[in-house]
């Protein structure tokens, strides 16, 4: 079971795939967070989901948000991706898993693949809307600004 609208979004400190420290707490009170999970860099459902991301990131951040990809996968092809598709959002390796856990975020296919889910958070720190669907990567995007506007007033 994901994590519900209304609950506090579970803290995270990470290193960004661009070598820098990030933490929901330290966004608390400052940015709405759009944290997406996603199953891996360089498919094309991931592919088309970033970049549908990093067309709307002057949205998002004109909206006072955020946005933070989350994937198992490696700092270095993190790195790699976010050059790739000039990602301007930051890139969170979550390669234990522990993030995508303490989130909740169920696996997909038969369990075979980390799932896609995006959590919009508010500046206090809750979930303000959750959104799973493996096969609708764009729609992530779309929920998520509308939510974040929402928020904005």
């Amino acid at each position: 079971m994901t994590l519900q609208i209304g609950q506090q979004a579970p803290d995270f400190d990470a290193t960004t795939h661009a070598g820098e420290s990030i933490s929901l707490s330290a966004l608390r009170g400052d940015k709405a967070v759009v944290l997406y999970f996603y199953p891996k860099d360089e498919t094309p459902g991931c592919t088309a989901e970033a970049c549908s991301f990093r067309d709307a990131y002057e949205d998002f951040t004109d909206a006072g948000a955020v946005v933070i990809g989350v994937s198992s996968d490696s700092p270095d092809s993190h790195e790699k991706f976010a050059a790739n598709h000039r990602l301007p959002f930051k890139l969170i390796s979550d390669e234990s898993g522990d993030l995508r856990r303490s989130y909740d975020v169920p696996k997909a296919m038969l369990g075979m693949l980390p799932g896609r889910v995006t959590y919009v958070i508010d500046k206090q720190g809750k979930v303000q809307h959750v959104f799973n669907s493996m096969l609708k990567a764009k729609r992530h995007v779309a929920e998520a600004l509308t939510v974040v506007k929402r928020l904005a007033g």
